[in-house]
């Protein structure tokens, strides 16, 4: 079946701008870190997709080793661009990273030029792109010189195989670095990817205040912390969940009573507010200002369906944002 977008699909999303640029995201990105490997539906994959761009969600965030196998996500993109998307590539944003073990020998991990460069010749084969709109280092390389890993984001630039670039995981003071050097060379950093949750708040002491002051824009994964921002573990562990599988970075022993019981509560001030939990984990996340944007994954178009209702209710007054606070912290 030919695949027609939605005409009305931006008239439902909020789209932020990214740090300062001219660059503005939409407040929720979909991310393909599962769901799209090649051990999994390709139809499924291709339903998430298409119900996403329908819904104005114009993000698609991607990395050379998500599959499984590695790569394979790429490659499912791939065919789903070419199948449903091939006239309306200037309407996406696509993005993907390199930084954790790709391949076999000294060159396939980390942040040397070598495998940066390579890994994204790579990846553009995968997807059957000329260019990506945002390339990331996926994490600090401790052994290379981090001039040499922003080096190489800058020939990425200049070469036209990105259009922006970002970094992913670093801590506050690796990021004061990489961007000051960026900056240098020419090519500012346009955003940082960073874990971001309610039960994740570490961007806060420090990091928020460093990109908002510096114009970097930011994007939080794992904003439903894994799934325990949902209402999937309150009545314990569902045996399709993510926290059953089998190398998964979620597992049993994160979902502690301890935690059930915040979930709990936290739904309690969710159905206050007309949400659902999740709607308000990704609105929360979102009240930050320096925050572009939120990552989503996805299993189920329903699951988009109802993320995007988020959108509906932003704003937390003073006393919702201090009694989360106090869940939070268990008191």
């Amino acid at each position: 079946m030919v695949y027609n977008p939605n005409e009305q699909r931006y008239e439902q999303m909020v789209y932020n701008r990214c740090g300062r640029t001219g660059l503005k995201l939409p407040a929720i990105s979909l991310g393909l870190w599962h769901n799209f490997g090649g051990e999994d539906v390709f139809e499924n994959g291709r339903a998430l997709v298409r119900k996403a761009f329908d819904l104005g969600i114009t993000h698609f965030d991607l990395a050379n080793n998500y599959g499984p196998p590695p790569g394979s996500a790429e490659e499912t993109f791939g065919k789903i661009l070419q199948q449903d998307f091939a006239g309306y590539r200037d309407e996406m944003i696509i993005s993907t990273k390199a930084g954790y073990y790709m391949w076999q020998g000294p060159y396939g991990d980390w942040g040397s030029k070598k495998y940066l460069i390579s890994s994204l010749d790579q990846s553009l084969k995968r997807m059957g792109l000329d260019y990506v709109d945002i390339f990331y280092h996926h994490r600090p390389d401790p052994d290379t010189p981090l001039e040499e890993t922003m080096l190489a984001l800058d020939q990425i630039v200049r070469q036209g195989k990105a259009l922006y670039v970002g970094i992913s995981n670093y801590g506050v003071e690796e990021s004061t670095k990489a961007i000051a050097i960026l900056k240098e060379l020419g090519t500012p950093m346009l955003i940082h990817q960073a874990a971001y949750s309610m039960f994740n708040r570490w961007v806060e002491d420090g990091l928020t205040n460093l990109l908002e002051d510096e114009g970097v824009g930011c994007i939080a994964f794992v904003p439903l912390a894994q799934g325990l921002l949902t209402n999937r573990y309150i009545n314990g562990i569902p045996s399709d969940s993510r926290a059953m599988k089998d190398k998964s970075f979620l597992n049993k022993e994160d979902v502690s009573q301890e935690v059930v019981q915040k979930v709990m509560l936290l739904n309690n001030v969710a159905k206050e507010r007309g949400q659902s939990l999740a709607q308000m984990a990704l609105a929360w996340v979102l009240r930050e200002k320096s925050i572009t944007s939120a990552l989503i994954g996805a299993s189920k178009v329903s699951q988009i369906e109802e993320n995007i209702k988020t959108l509906e209710k932003l704003d937390f007054s003073e006393e919702e944002l201090r009694i989360i606070d106090e869940v939070l912290q268990g008191k």
